[in-house]
């Protein structure tokens, strides 16, 4: 069979662990290892789609999004998060994940230091990589919170700083001192934050503060997957200074050409119309959260409460790990997100109150 060739930037990475979990365990397993809502999308949501498909709106879209999109979320940002942004300031991609993609290739020259937070999502370093930088991990504190100060002590040099909150895999949602004084440092630094925010409207215990509030080059990245149960229709969006957003579109161009069209519909309908459904789901989130930590802790494990997210990240230790994979428990180990995680492992409890007590019960047989 001939050689092939592959680019060293891309055959130096991993495939994600957490897409093996998909397809993981045999009948009895029990996965919580996919960061996925197991609700269904709200049917006013799915309406708007069939509508779309029954009126004809199947053919390309503007590259940036449709029209009515774009000032849905402009509204969106205005009306939530106290911020002000024009159409043209919007590109709607496919998904968070693209938006993430397309900043780095925009953005990064090839050494370029992008520092992320460690332990972070799975994708950041990887998409970092893959646009040539140099990934530099960003500990978190004891209380599994970013460490400020280390953080602005790397800062100086950077091309990025990724900021995620609330967290995945850690659960935990900054505060609005801690966001301001990053931002302000990296601002002083020139230094552009990235704040993924697609789990904004999952926090229990403390607000959600936007880091775009606090400095003028930051670009904000959120989506519709988390908050509407839309993970599938792959629907996100990247707000940014209007010079950004046209570099972003020159690579959404010519690799994407457009988000769906009849997903950017139904997300109209997901940004403009009724929102009791977040609400619901974000009181079971937080029923489930409690049920689950409550669970662990009576075994004995010792962990910060989660505050947003539907994630715990959990000081199981290596061979607990392994026993709980063994034991049908599916868990993400912690090395998936980072240097400094190693011996915690992410647990979802974007599953059935049932599922979680299943769970807690197998765990209590491990170690």
């Amino acid at each position: 069979m001939r050689d092939i060739r592959i680019a060293s930037r891309v055959a130096g990475i991993d495939l994600s662990g957490i897409r093996k979990l998909f397809d993981a365990g045999g009948p009895d397993a029990i996965n919580l290892g996919i960061g996925q809502p197991d609700f269904d999308t709200p049917d006013h949501i799915k309406e708007a789609a069939v509508r779309a498909i029954r009126e004809g709106h199947t053919g390309y879209t503007p590259n940036a999004g449709i029209p009515e999109l774009r000032n849905a979320i402009v509204e969106k940002l205005r009306r939530e998060n106290d911020l002000s942004f024009g159409p043209e300031q919007i590109l709607v991609t496919a998904g968070g994940s693209e938006a993430l993609h397309l900043v780095m290739q925009a953005l990064v020259e090839p050494g370029d230091r992008v520092l992320v937070p460690d332990p972070g999502f799975v994708s950041y370093a990887p998409l970092a990589r893959i646009a040539s930088g140099r990934v530099e991990g960003v500990p978190c504190d004891e209380t599994l919170h970013i460490d400020v100060e280390r953080a602005k002590e790397m800062m100086d040099g950077a091309r990025l700083f990724v900021l995620n909150s609330p967290s995945n895999p850690t659960g935990m949602v900054e505060s609005e001192e801690s966001i301001r004084a990053i931002v302000e440092y990296a601002m002083d630094a020139s230094v552009t934050v990235v704040s993924d925010e697609v789990y904004e409207h999952l926090v229990y215990d403390r607000p959600h503060f936007n880091a775009a509030r606090y400095g003028d080059d930051v670009i904000t990245i959120n989506a519709a997957s988390k908050t509407y149960a839309m993970t599938g229709w792959r629907i996100g969006f990247l707000a940014a200074d209007e010079r950004y957003v046209n570099q972003c579109l020159k690579v959404h161009q010519y690799c994407q050409a457009c988000a769906t069209s009849i997903a950017q519909y139904a997300a109209v309908a997901a940004y403009s119309g009724d929102q009791s459904a977040v609400a619901v789901m974000r009181e079971e989130y937080r029923a489930r959260r409690d049920l689950l930590y409550d669970g662990l802790i009576s075994l004995g494990y010792e962990f910060p409460k989660p505050e947003g997210a539907f994630y715990m990240f959990v000081p199981l230790g290596q061979d607990r790990i392994e026993e709980a994979i063994g034991k049908g428990v599916l868990v993400v180990p912690g090395a998936s997100f980072g240097e400094n995680a190693m011996g915690y492992a992410r647990m979802s409890y974007a599953a059935s109150r049932e599922t979680l007590r299943a769970a807690v019960e197998r765990l209590a047989t491990i170690g």
